[in-house]
This record gives C-alpha cells, sequence and structure tokens, in this order.
C-alpha cells in the first residue's frame, strides 16, 4: 500500500508541476512519461554524447509539457484520493519559479518530491529501530589477494574500459574553506603547482598511454558534473594548461539548481528589495547536493542526437541515453578532492563481473569518523539474523543529519555501525536507466532538511530551509542488486578542512608520475592536526606557510595556535605544539622539533 500511494503522489506532484507550466495534461500514467518541449531558456550548457561522440547542445535547459495515459483509479479524481491533500498549492510557485530560471523538467519533478516530504512534516530522520548493522561485506584486500586468480587478469579489461566513463563531481566551489572559484582549482602540491583537476587529468592520460590502441577501442570517457559557478573557470584551465576542449578530451554535464525555502512560510524565500539581480540570484538558489547526479543525467535535453531520434518521435535526449546509445555501460563517480578514487581496473573488474546495478566503496570506521555517516540495512520484518547477508535487508546509507538526537549514540558505535560511504559508487548505466524508467524518471532519495540564512554571510538574515540528497542514498532503490566493497583508506584521501590541505601538501604524502596520491611508505597514518581557527580559510593558511609546508613524515600530532609563519626547513616529529600568545605574526625558524612545545 505504502508504494503505491507513494506512486500516486509522485503523479499527482508532475500533474501540479505541468499545471504550473501552463499545460494541463489529458491524462496520467504510472509506466510511461514521455516530455515534449515547449521553450528553451538560457541557463547553462549540457554536452551529451552521441554515437559519433559529444555533441554540444544549445546554451539551455529545455522546458516541457507532461503527456500521460492509461490513468488509475486514484489520480483520475485527486480530490477523492486519500494522499492527494498531500501536494500543497504552494508547489505551484515554486515550479513557476524554476521553469523561468530555465531549469529541466527533471529537476522541478525531483524537487516537487522533496518539497511534498518537507511540506507533510518528514524529517528525513532514519530510526535505528528500523535498521540493522551491516556484518560482512567483501574487501578489495581479499579480492587481490584471492588464490583463484584476480579478477582484472580473467575479464576483458580494455573492452570494459572503453565501455566505462569516470565522472567527477565538479560543482563546489568548496565555501567551507573560503573560495571563490572552483574548488578543484585549488593547489594541492607546490613546485611545481598543480591542482586537484591536473592531478586528475594525470591519471586519466597515464591509464590511456598503458593501454595501446591496440588493446583497447578507447580510453575511458572523462565526464564532469560542473554547476554554473565552476563551469567557465573549469574549461578554461583545462584548455590553458592542458589543451583539452570541451566535446574534445573532456565532456561536461550541468547540475540543477534549487529555490530556497522561506522556513516561515514553505514559499520561495525572496532577496530583499533593492537586492542586485546577481546578488539575488546568488541569495536565492542553491545546489541541491550531489544526489542531483541523477536528474543531471536523467533530464532531456537538445542536442544532435535528436536528428537520431527523430523516427521515434523523441525531441531530446538525456545525457544517460546519449551515454548508452554511445556504447558506454559503467560508470565510476567520486568528488574531484578525492585523489585517492582513482580508476582501478580490478574494482571495475569485479563491480562487471558482480552482476550488480549499483556498487558503494566503503571504509571501516575508526574514532575520528564515528561522528560521520555510515552503512547499513533496512530492517525485515520476520527476520533475527541478518548474519547471512543473504536475507537481510537492502543497504542503505543513514548520514548525520539523518539521525535521531536519541540514537546518536548507536550512531557513533563504530563497533555497531563498522562502515562508511567514500562517495565512490560503481553504476551499471543501463540498470539505472532501467529504474529511472520504471519510477517516472524519478529517482526517490531521502530527504535531507538543511536549516541555513538566506545569506551564509549574515546570520540574522532570513531563515530558510535547503532540500538536498545524496547520491549514496540512491543505494537503496537497487534492494538486493546493490552491493558494497571495503577498501582501504588509500581510496579515501579528501581535503575538507585546511589541516587536510596542510598534511596533502607536506611530505607524508607522495605523488607518483602517474598522478596518483599515496601515503609515504615511512609514514603509517596521517598526523593529527589542529590549526587554529584563523586558518580555516585558504587565504590565511597560505600566511602560515608561504615557504612550503614543513616535514610531517615523522610527525603524529600537530597542533598550531596563534598567528604563526613556518620558516622553510622545518621538521615535525612525533607530538609538536606551536603557540604564539601574542597578537603580531612570528616565524618558526628551521629545524627540527621533537615532541615539544614551543612558545614564540
Amino acid at each position: 500500500f505504502f508504494c503505491r500511494s507513494m506512486e500516486v503522489v509522485r503523479l499527482v506532484i508532475l500533474l501540479c508541476l505541468a499545471d504550473a507550466g501552463g499545460g494541463a495534461p489529458s491524462a496520467v500514467s504510472r509506466s510511461r512519461i514521455s516530455l515534449s518541449h515547449v521553450s528553451s531558456q538560457p541557463r547553462s550548457s549540457i554536452l551529451l554524447a552521441a554515437r559519433g561522440g559529444f555533441a554540444a547542445a544549445s546554451d539551455a535547459y529545455p522546458s516541457a509539457t507532461i503527456s500521460m495515459h492509461d490513468t488509475p483509479r486514484e489520480a483520475e479524481n485527486p480530490a477523492a484520493s486519500p494522499v492527494s491533500s498531500a501536494v500543497p498549492a504552494e508547489l505551484v510557485a515554486f515550479a513557476a519559479k524554476m521553469r523561468a530560471d530555465g531549469q529541466s523538467e527533471a529537476a522541478v519533478a525531483a524537487f516537487g518530491e522533496q518539497y511534498v516530504k518537507l511540506f507533510r512534516g518528514e524529517t528525513g530522520l532514519i530510526r535505528e529501530s528500523d535498521i540493522e548493522p551491516v556484518v560482512d561485506l567483501p574487501t578489495l584486500d581479499r579480492l587481490r589477494s584471492d588464490p583463484s586468480g584476480s579478477p582484472a587478469e580473467s575479464a576483458d579489461l580494455s573492452n570494459l574500459l572503453s565501455r566505462t566513463v569516470v565522472l567527477k563531481l565538479n560543482g563546489g566551489l568548496g565555501t567551507g574553506m573560503g573560495l571563490l572559484g572552483p574548488k578543484s582549482l585549488l593547489t594541492v602540491r607546490e613546485e611545481p603547482s598543480v591542482c586537484f583537476l591536473d592531478l586528475i587529468v594525470r591519471q586519466l592520460q597515464h591509464m590511456a598511454a598503458a593501454s595501446p590502441a591496440s588493446e583497447m577501442s578507447r580510453a575511458p570517457l572523462f565526464v564532469l558534473l560542473n554547476s554554473g559557478a565552476t563551469a567557465t573557470a573549469t574549461r578554461s584551465h583545462l584548455e590553458t594548461a592542458h589543451g583539452l576542449t570541451l566535446g574534445v578530451g573532456w565532456h561536461e554535464i550541468m547540475q540543477s539548481m534549487a529555490p530556497k525555502v522561506d522556513a516561515a512560510t514553505l514559499l520561495p524565500a525572496e532577496a530583499p528589495d533593492g537586492t542586485s539581480v546577481e546578488e539575488k540570484a546568488n541569495l536565492e538558489w542553491y545546489p541541491p547536493g550531489h544526489g542531483d547526479l541523477y536528474v543531471a543525467l536523467a533530464a532531456p535535453a537538445a542536442s544532435a542526437v535528436d536528428a537520431e531520434c527523430a523516427d521515434t518521435g523523441e525531441e531530446g535526449v538525456s545525457a544517460l541515453d546519449a551515454l548508452l546509445a554511445d556504447g558506454y555501460r559503467y560508470a565510476f563517480v567520486s568528488n574531484s578532492d578525492n585523489l585517492g578514487a582513482t580508476l582501478d581496473a580490478q574494482v571495475l573488474a569485479h563491480f562487471a563481473s558482480s552482476g550488480a546495478s549499483f556498487m558503494m566503496e566503503v571504509c571501516e570506521r575508526t574514532e575520528s569518523d564515528k561522528k560521520g555517516g555510515h552503512v547499513a540495512r533496512t530492517r525485515v520484518t520476520g527476520l533475527t539474523d541478518s548474519s547471512d547477508g543473504e536475507s537481510a535487508g537492502a543497504l542503505l546509507l543513514r548520514e548525520s543529519a539523518q539521525c535521531h538526537e536519541e540514537d546518536e549514540a548507536a550512531f557513533q558505535d563504530i563497533g555497531k555501525h563498522k562502515y562508511f560511504n567514500t562517495n565512490n559508487l560503481w553504476l551499471d548505466l543501463q540498470a539505472l536507466k532501467t529504474e529511472l524508467d520504471a519510477r517516472g524518471g524519478i529517482l526517490p532519495l531521502p530527504l535531507i532538511r538543511n536549516p541555513k540564512t538566506l545569506d551564509p554571510r549574515d546570520k540574522k538574515s532570513m531563515k530558510v530551509v535547503q532540500l538536498e540528497t545524496a547520491m549514496g542514498a540512491a543505494i537503496e532503490n537497487f534492494g538486493n542488486r546493490a552491493t558494497a566493497l571495503v577498501v582501504p583508506r588509500t581510496r579515501f584521501s579528501p581535503v575538507k578542512t585546511c589541516a587536510d590541505l596542510l598534511a596533502l601538501r607536506s611530505d607524508c604524502y607522495v605523488l607518483s608520475d602517474d598522478g596518483s596520491i599515496s601515503l609515504s611508505p615511512q609514514c603509517d597514518k596521517p598526523p593529527v592536526i589542529s590549526l587554529d581557527d584563523r586558518y580555516k580559510l585558504v587565504d590565511a593558511f597560505e600566511t602560515l606557510v608561504p615557504n612550503g609546508a614543513p616535514s610531517l613524515v615523522a610527525c603524529s600530532r600537530l597542533k598550531v595556535k596563534g598567528l604563526v609563519e613556518f620558516a622553510r626547513g622545518c621538521v615535525f616529529v612525533g607530538t609538536v605544539e606551536v603557540l604564539n600568545p601574542s597578537d603580531e605574526c612570528k616565524t618558526l625558524p628551521a629545524g627540527v622539533y621533537t615532541d615539544t612545545t614551543v612558545e614564540l
């Protein structure tokens, strides 16, 4: 009943959204939804894969009307439906605003589904009583030591690689670190200076060079999920630094944007009168989280592929359909700031041979991870023991924002919930299309309510709610066709803070010729680094290390308090604390500092 009710809710949402666009649909279909374009409005650019490569779309997301057939009785008369009251009239205002901004119908519908949950008072919380721990999972170490032979050696790797997309999430600005441009352009190593994007390109070029054309028909396809805030700078850097032109060497799909919700009225949040057009856009809109990946893949757009679809009457093709038409079957998705997330041929072979539709790379949680999200299973009624892994419920992802305060102790119990999501995901694109088609083009994801202020720089500005989703949460949609693989921490090296950046720039990490970065053999684990709050933002952090990062390869813990500048040649061993109680910046001289506290 619940599944059927949610299907009806989804259909009524689509009806409501179609009405907002001015077109009244004549009928409702549970199984088939076709999108026909009525207008295009400039917003962003989508590059779609075609049989001959990627073809540029017009600089627009198209609007659409929705045509449905085979009306189910529950939706014929929305007023008579027990769930129709869950679709609020306020949603029409959001749909109109998104269409006026040129957002895709897939984005409008996905936002509508999340808004209904908010309006109904759903919190998105996942209670401990509704889940079970994940007891055992396959590990990458076990695969590599399997005496029966490595999957990477037995699989047709050249064929697999030529059918694989490497998709990097590149829509973020790293505002938490004070960045104004793409986080992927942040310098992560010096002498010579290289950024995340440089190393990603180097990794892919190395893989292509190591696979002769006679053995591999084409290299894996490099795709970035960009946003309006990152696209221009990213395109410029790739062309200037690497000679890579959009559509030749790399390709792009665009994130959608969502309108902020006024927390008091649940209407679209509006910037104060007198706000400039540019500032108004910055204040009222936000990227709805990396769960938007599925919206971006499913969004129809006009392109050169249209000519090949003319016989079917289809006027647009999604990025997902175009990738499949061009022979791509698998996608490896990861964050652009995680340099440990390389395309591993053995993991690819394992995923392909497993027959799974969705695979998440996970790591074992430590004390430092206990406040982050974890993987679990849905509790299945009547099952008291899921240790066999076969009769257990579906895998799911519980983020910290989805934890009830009463469940906090269990949430942080790393002995009970042992694994966390690295955000390295493997997708079977054909299976994803099948799932999207079966669900009317929307992949249901749990709601993440993110309370904010309209102006993040002004805590006294209007209280708003951002409706966000996490791409890893899609694992629950695939049931027993989803799996997870435990990988070593070397595949999870994100940079979320300036302390992470300091470690990455130091000698406790080694940069290889193939673009990969790994922990130095002389270093058992990265040092625990605590920087003064004044170094939370990158500009201020650079004043700490204008002469380069200190040596941390033998350091276990470093704490910096006060205004400090490291001279070139500082070496830290063991546990070191550097203090400056004055208001004047002071320089720490070159030298070896071992298990000591230095007051400047």
